[in-house]
């Protein structure tokens, strides 16, 4: 997949989760999808940081969407290469101090089919 595809693919991500478009953000998904984070493993412990399949990244990202309304995320870097995009962003939300992300994107056939969080 080229660069550019998939910083299309990143940037659309951006957009559907500023915006809180559910749906749309979840139409990048393949439907088995895996998504780690460490902030899931805090609020979940029993998953132990991973959610597979569209059905609970809904549940997470709704719930996420119901309790930070101001949640925003701004890109600071794309790096594209082979089937994977590493993504780095600030993560903001009123009352909160700002907190530095990286995700990287594993694309497959135009589709996110895994993505992990980093905090630092």
């Amino acid at each position: 997949m080229t660069p550019e595809k998939l910083q299309s693919i990143a940037f659309k991500w951006f957009e559907s989760f500023n915006n809180k478009e559910l749906e749309k953000l979840l139409s990048l998904y393949d439907d088995d999808a895996e998504h780690f984070s460490p902030k899931l493993k805090i609020r979940h412990p029993e998953t132990n940081g991973l959610v597979k399949g569209k059905q609970a990244l809904r549940e997470w990202w709704q719930d996420a969407f119901n309790r930070l309304p101001s949640l925003n995320y701004k890109v600071t870097s794309l790096t594209a290469n082979g089937d994977r995009i590493f993504m780095e962003y600030t993560r903001t939300v009123e009352g909160e101090e700002e907190m530095f992300i990286a995700e990287v994107l594993n694309i497959r056939e135009d589709k996110i089919v895994a993505s992990r969080v980093y905090h630092g």
